[in-house]
């Protein structure tokens, strides 16, 4: 047998390392639906119980202290980043505007569909892209964009005990209907699920993920994983609530007079404490409030740990980057109301964590990047064609070198207005005509409007130049089959007509 000459056996091995060093990363893309900064990594609540989040972060990622949503409300804040185009381009700003019947995401792929066109075998499982259905048909979380897809059940199915639930909507407590309370549109609920962890709709969702990376792929995959808590209503098993002592609940830091110093140009107040708000101060129920929400958060934590640990022990550890986001934040008392689809910092900050093949060490970054800017930043990762039209920004040199410049604050567009988030200051404009402006160093729980003091005039100006000119009208079209879309499957259909060069 002839011995392999030296230099030949040196090529070859330099020529094995340098094409694993080129093979192309796995992406692990997990989505949590109204997620805001409670988390131990983020400290929005240092009472959070995250143990998985912080496992993640501890081992090695970089944890983004400033994350932007492009929308404040689920249907167009995915519709954003999953397109890569903010809402005042695609003309969808709210839950009944379906992305598919805008004109700029017709003629371009979204995302997984993009990494499908390049060689990737896409994959999902659970809530990823809002509902995008029909009157008279199904609803779907984006089945047509992926080339594998698992139907999860809808959160509701997650059956709560009735003899625990608080419920502003039923007007009850504890189970206890209150016939004086009638202001019905208030809509909160919590309390134990009737199952235990392993029957829940995200466990499902966690468990499909780790089962699918135990498998070998003949491509490198984009696996999408959406988890739908902490999403109403706020029903998860007792064992959650329990990690919570109700009596040792801190109170959210509220300004009772917060809201005064946002006017008209009549100098009349813009906004007034919402019925869920009420309902709870009325009924002394924010602590509760606040465990029910804490209680949510640990059990996607315990979900997402499932998917972590599967990853961990598969053979796709070393060559996966991972991706997880909330698709925009959520109000508890702050602001003197609850629930979300506002431009102030608690509704436009996510959390947000990338972890990449290699990394060691927790990296802060205080840069104002947003969701919008995954699109551009994924294709370069995995070394795919660079796409031009897109609205958000490659940020793989912050990942780099998080003191790489960086130009970019955090745009947020609603129906109601554009919210701009630099690192000390924050924006908003109202379409309306009302403004504010916070630092948001100096005063983090946005109680000081600045904008009338003339002094920030400099400031304002800056952040003024990144709000969109043109708004893209919404479709007339809402939630009706589109005209092109007729087979008996919906998803087949849609999937034959999104047909790109």
């Amino acid at each position: 047998m002839k011995k392999t000459p030296l230099f030949l056996l040196y090529v070859l091995i330099c020529f094995s390392f340098f094409a694993q060093k080129q093979k192309q990363p796995n992406i692990l893309f997990i989505a949590i639906d109204d997620l805001n900064d409670w988390v131990s990594p983020l400290e929005g609540n240092k009472q959070a119980i995250t143990p998985n989040m912080d496992k993640l972060t501890k081992s090695g990622s970089m944890v983004f202290k400033n994350a932007i949503t492009p929308a404040p409300i689920c249907g167009p804040s995915r519709s954003a980043i999953l397109s890569g185009f903010l809402p005042s381009t695609s003309g969808v700003y709210g839950n009944s505007d379906n992305m598919l019947y805008s004109d700029i995401v017709k003629e371009n792929p979204t995302l997984p569909e993009y990494f499908s066109l390049n060689g990737y075998h896409t994959l999902s499982n659970g809530k990823m892209f809002h509902k995008h259905g029909t009157k008279n048909g199904k609803t779907d979380f984006g089945e047509w964009a992926f080339d594998e897809f698992a139907r999860a059940r809808r959160y509701n199915n997650d059956a709560a005990d009735k003899k625990f639930v608080t419920s502003s909507k039923a007007g009850s407590i504890n189970g206890v209907v209150k016939p004086e309370y009638k202001q019905k549109k208030a809509k909160l609920s919590w309390g134990p699920t009737k199952d235990k962890f392993e029957k829940t709709v995200d466990f499902g969702v966690a468990d499909w993920a780790r089962k699918q990376l135990q498998r070998d792929f003949d491509k490198p995959f984009f696996m999408s994983v959406g988890f739908i808590k902490p999403h109403l209503p706020w029903f998860v098993p007792k064992e959650f609530f329990d990690l919570y002592d109700i009596n040792k609940i801190e109170d959210i830091l509220i300004k009772e007079d917060d809201l005064v110093d946002i006017t008209d140009a009549n100098g009349k107040q813009k906004f007034k404490p919402t019925a869920e708000y009420k309902w709870i101060k009325k009924h002394n129920l924010n602590k509760e409030a606040t465990r029910a929400y804490l209680a949510n958060v640990s059990f996607v934590d315990k979900c997402l740990g499932i998917v972590m640990d599967a990853l961990e022990k598969s053979n796709h550890a070393d060559n996966t980057i991972v991706v997880i986001w909330g698709d925009h934040g959520w109000h508890l008392g702050e602001k003197q109301r609850y629930l979300k689809n506002t431009l102030w910092s608690e509704a436009v900050k996510p959390p947000f964590f990338v972890k990449l093949p290699g990394m060691k060490e927790t990296v802060i970054l205080k840069r104002t990047v947003s969701l919008l800017d995954l699109y551009p930043t994924l294709i370069n990762l995995a070394k795919l064609p660079k796409k031009e039209n897109l609205d958000g920004h490659d940020f793989s040199n912050l990942l780099k070198n998080p003191t790489s410049e960086w130009e970019y604050p955090g745009v947020t567009v609603s129906s109601e207005g554009t919210s701009v988030l630099s690192e000390q200051y924050h924006y908003i404009q109202y379409l309306s005509g009302e403004e504010e402006l916070y630092d948001v160093i100096k005063d983090p729980n946005e109680w000081n409007n600045l904008i009338s003091n003339s002094k920030y005039q400099k400031e304002v100006s800056a952040l003024k130049k990144w709000i969109p000119i043109k708004r893209k009208k919404a479709s007339k079209e809402r939630y009706g089959k589109p005209k092109n879309y007729v087979d008996a499957d919906q998803d087949e259909t849609i999937k034959s007509t999104r047909k790109f060069k």
